[in-house]
């Protein structure tokens, strides 16, 4: 099997899975609860935010534990915008956000509150000066995807940060959920407000993640409940899955100082390959993406087709977001960057992990060199 749809999620490490069942038959006590083993629960958790905290250079108080990527883009979004509501109603955003961004601000609009979706260039990027250029009197909240998660384009969020500090009231948030471990960035610069982590991205368990929320940054709780996660989040805590994250990313954290350049070259070799196929086009820019992404079309060819053909011979890819890859319209991210509907709706997104070899990034291409001019041919 050649496992190559990590955006999507990632294969857990086996020592994840073993430090999650220790936790859940170990620490299966309450958190909240006053006996013993609540208390030993609790101590366990606090250790795992005090680690997480570290990993990532930000402070145990600034860690919120959520179920994912959803959640936290939907409690950093929604939750600053109810909470900042009497300062404003205008929000801003990109055209080319994760559907768990663009759906929660379309959620604000039907609210009544105004929301700009600033466009990218034909690179995918989204500057300084686009932002700026959207804020009003009115804006509370810029919310910018950091690593695309079907083109792998990095958005220049530290320029835009340093951009938004001359804005006292404005907030800005970060989807990192495709940039943790690949991309990192360090809260010590103080240029964001609120961060969004999934663990199964980087080789975790599904179900669990955290916002990073910046120390005296208010946010109202979408859940209400017994006050847990510093009165943010109401719910039990889930320690063995607070247990398993902090091991994840620590893991992966120091896959990415040995392997960050055999990643980097992997994606490069790919890509140099893709420009030697007749049909393909490729929609991943060297210059500005992530090491882990590559996004090509083969415009004419339904991409359902070539991941068939592909999963046949036991190779994973996929089209865009997990999210949306079952539904049929082309993918937003592509058009959104000006490219014509053939393209985009037959794009296909590769996407590595750390654990990945080149002799599976040469199988994948050796398929493709054979695949792709006999589909296109079957087509004609």
């Amino acid at each position: 099997m050649i496992y190559l749809d990590n955006s999507a999620t990632t294969q857990p490490y086996r020592e994840v899975i073993e430090a999650y069942q220790k936790a859940a038959f170990t620490y299966f006590g309450n958190p909240s609860s006053l006996h013993g083993l609540g208390l030993e629960a609790e101590k366990i958790l606090t250790l795992t935010r005090e680690q997480i905290a570290r990993l990532v250079f930000a402070k145990p108080n600034e860690i919120i534990y959520t179920s994912g990527g959803t959640e936290g883009n939907n409690l950093a979004i929604k939750g600053t915008a109810f909470q900042l509501r009497g300062r404003g109603n205008h929000l801003v955003t990109s055209a080319v956000e994760h559907p768990s961004s663009l759906e929660a601000f379309t959620e604000l609009e039907n609210l009544g509150f105004h929301v700009t979706y600033v466009k990218p260039n034909e690179r995918g990027l989204i500057t300084a000066d686009m932002i700026e250029a959207a804020l009003t009197e009115q804006t509370t909240l810029v919310s910018i995807l950091h690593v695309n998660n079907e083109t792998g384009t990095v958005q220049p969020i530290e320029e835009i940060g340093k951009r938004l500090r001359h804005y006292k009231k404005i907030r800005f948030h970060i989807d990192h959920v495709q940039g943790a471990t690949k991309v990192p960035i360090s809260f010590q610069d103080g240029y964001y407000d609120l961060a969004t982590f999934s663990a199964h991205k980087f080789h975790g368990l599904k179900g669990m993640g955290f916002l990073y929320k910046k120390e005296g940054v208010l946010i109202t709780p979408l859940f209400h409940g017994g006050g847990q996660e510093q009165n943010v989040r109401g719910g039990t805590e889930h320690v063995a899955g607070a247990v398993s994250m902090a091991k994840a990313l620590r893991l992966s954290i120091e896959q990415f100082e040995h392997k960050k350049t055999q990643l980097m070259n992997l994606r490069n070799k790919l890509m140099d390959e893709l420009e030697t196929i007749k049909g393909v086009i490729l929609n991943t820019d060297r210059d500005h993406s992530a090491p882990h992404i590559v996004n090509f079309s083969v415009p004419g060819m339904k991409p359902e087709v070539l991941i068939q053909a592909l999963s046949a011979k036991e190779i994973y890819v996929s089209t865009k977001s997990a999210c949306s890859s079952k539904k049929t319209e082309p993918s937003h991210v592509l058009l959104g960057m000006g490219m014509e509907k053939a393209r985009a709706e037959s794009a296909i997104r590769v996407s590595l992990s750390f654990q990945n070899t080149k002799e599976e990034v040469e199988m994948l291409v050796k398929e493709l060199h054979k695949q792709i001019p006999k589909l296109l041919e079957v087509l004609r």
